[in-house]
């Protein structure tokens, strides 16, 4: 018996979203609606398996090959430094990498050195890198928006959808840097060991999108 093509999916929101998606191209999704504590989950119509996982767990267990496919955010694919095809933008989970800092500060004003807090910061150093801007960066694990408050940076970059957490806290956007939404990447030996399968799968989930 063949062994089932794993998909490592991001718990969460885009896990909703993506279960909306196979439903909508005919995949029994009945498991990963009535998962309860269960991790690994068949997906019988497509001759597969759905793993749940954190999103940069998704990534390690698609780089290393445990999973053929994995659905993640391009903002996990770009912090980490993975070896990794990505086959498709599903177009959901869209949301907007930004700069921000208080209310009313110029951050690119005058010479002084800046410091950026962020949870992200392979992302951060190169998008001040293309600026030609030598900044240091911290890394934050919980609320970003603490450290421009509390005096430990100049500004932030972070993931922003509505900005309401912004505004809440003193903050403001003084740069969009780049939009990023949901992604369907695939191990590199999987994509030649199991062109079809995979090929197959992905047609059927982009003729959905299309819909």
């Amino acid at each position: 018996m063949a062994k089932p093509l794993r998909i490592a999916l991001t718990k969460g929101r885009l896990e909703q979203q993506t279960i909306a998606l196979m439903e909508k191209v005919g995949l029994d999704c009945q498991s990963l609606r009535e998962k309860g504590r269960r991790l690994i989950l068949p997906l019988p119509d497509a001759g597969a398996q759905v793993v749940l996982a954190k999103a940069a767990d998704v990534i390690t267990y698609v780089e290393n090959g445990v999973c053929d496919m994995g659905i993640v955010g391009k903002d996990t694919i770009l912090e980490s430094s993975s070896s990794l095809y990505e086959l498709l933008d599903l177009g959901f989970g869209r949301c907007r990498f930004a700069l921000a800092v208080k209310q009313g500060v110029d951050f690119f004003q005058g010479y002084a050195p800046k410091t950026i807090a962020t949870k992200y910061p392979r992302i951060a150093r190169s998008y001040f890198e293309s600026q030609s801007m030598d900044v240091s960066v911290v890394k934050i694990e919980g609320s970003v928006e603490l450290a421009p408050l509390l005096g430990l940076a100049d500004g932030i970059v972070d993931i922003v959808e509505t900005g309401a957490t912004l505004r809440e806290n003193g903050l403001e956007v003084s740069r969009w840097i780049f939009d990023i939404s949901a992604r369907l990447v695939v191990n590199i030996a999987s994509l030649k060991l199991r062109k079809e399968e995979i090929e197959s799968l992905v047609n059927r989930l982009e003729q959905g999108l299309g819909q």
